[in-house]
């Protein structure tokens, strides 16, 4: 089967188009052929040999969409198309690839009103949008920020807080272009800070409450501006680091306001959060509340191309490999 794999750790060069023994389905393992892979910002962390745990060779790429061609039993017969996410493209070989060997547990069925490239983009973004409100605490009529509305975490959460009884979903963006396309999108509660602080925005949409639970996937100064947001009591999740993983904070930000500031890493979670997950997402998705933005799909041969213009270009929606 063909693969895109990444022969070394140290950039784009090193994916190359493989040829690599079919996988089996064996022991709770379920065979996949995959139809797309979701390019993310971890896939170029790991290229870049900054992943705690991963070893080249690899076949990177960690969630996916595709149809099952045996082992999944009666939950998951053959011709059945499924999304997955997994240890896949970080401690074993993964999506960036013709066939896949899953775990059965790992499996959910796709919506029928969803098609495969939007379902390739789902189960990494969503299900860590999710298991992070969860783990905040979220109820109806929370404030929730999560910075960057053009980046996967930051649309999911927004999309998953409003569609689940938010007050204010918040969201924000450096760029004057996006903060445009997202009102056209229907998020009209995104923060353009070329026009303003974070903080400021946060303070000016909640009429000066601020945001009940921050979730962060960018790092950097994003996360210092964003705990200067914090309403009384809340709650910052981070959970990514493209920006930076340093930065300075103000400890007043988190004391004044007896706020709190946690973490999250999704290769830690128990089944039975993920399956709490799955369950809110897929009703999302059937009733239509939520909707994946892919902003661009590539060919599997054009995977360090696709990274490059995720990393690079900043698109606005998922980047998407077809196979």
């Amino acid at each position: 089967m063909r693969a895109m794999r990444a022969e070394q750790f140290g950039g784009y060069k090193e994916l190359k188009l493989v040829d690599l023994p079919k996988p089996a389905a064996t022991d709770g393992k379920v065979l996949v052929r995959i139809t797309a892979a979701g390019v993310t910002p971890l896939d170029y962390t790991i290229l870049s040999g900054k992943f705690h745990g991963s070893k080249p060779p690899l076949v990177l790429g960690n969630e996916g969409a595709g149809v099952v061609e045996m082992g999944g039993g009666t939950n998951f017969p053959a011709g059945s198309r499924v999304m997955f996410f997994g240890a896949y493209g970080a401690f074993e070989d993964g999506t960036y690839s013709e066939w896949i060997a899953v775990r059965k547990e790992d499996l959910c069925l796709i919506p029928e009103n969803v098609d495969d490239v939007s379902a390739a983009g789902i189960p990494v973004a969503y299900l860590t949008a999710q298991v992070a409100l969860i783990r905040a605490g979220f109820r109806a009529g929370n404030t929730v920020l999560s910075p960057a509305i053009g980046g996967s975490i930051g649309n999911a959460v927004t999309q998953l807080a409003q569609a689940s009884g938010a007050k204010h979903a918040m969201s924000s963006t450096t760029s004057h272009a996006k903060a445009e396309q997202a009102k056209a999108l229907g998020f009209n509660e995104v923060i353009d800070t070329s026009l303003e602080r974070l903080a400021d925005g946060v303070r000016r949409i909640t009429g000066g409450y601020g945001a009940d639970i921050v979730i962060d996937g960018i790092g950097g100064e994003v996360l210092s501006q964003a705990l200067g947001a914090l309403a009384f009591e809340g709650s910052l999740t981070t959970l990514g680091y493209s920006a930076s993983r340093q930065t300075t904070i103000d400890v007043t930000n988190l004391i004044v306001p007896q706020a709190s500031i946690r973490s999250l890493n999704m290769f830690a979670q128990p089944k039975s959060v993920v399956t709490e997950a799955w369950s809110v997402i897929v009703s999302l998705l059937k009733s239509g509340a939520i909707k994946p933005i892919v902003a661009k799909s590539f060919k599997l041969s054009d995977a360090a191309e696709a990274l490059r213009y995720l990393i690079e270009g900043r698109p606005f929606g998922r980047v998407i490999l077809t196979i």
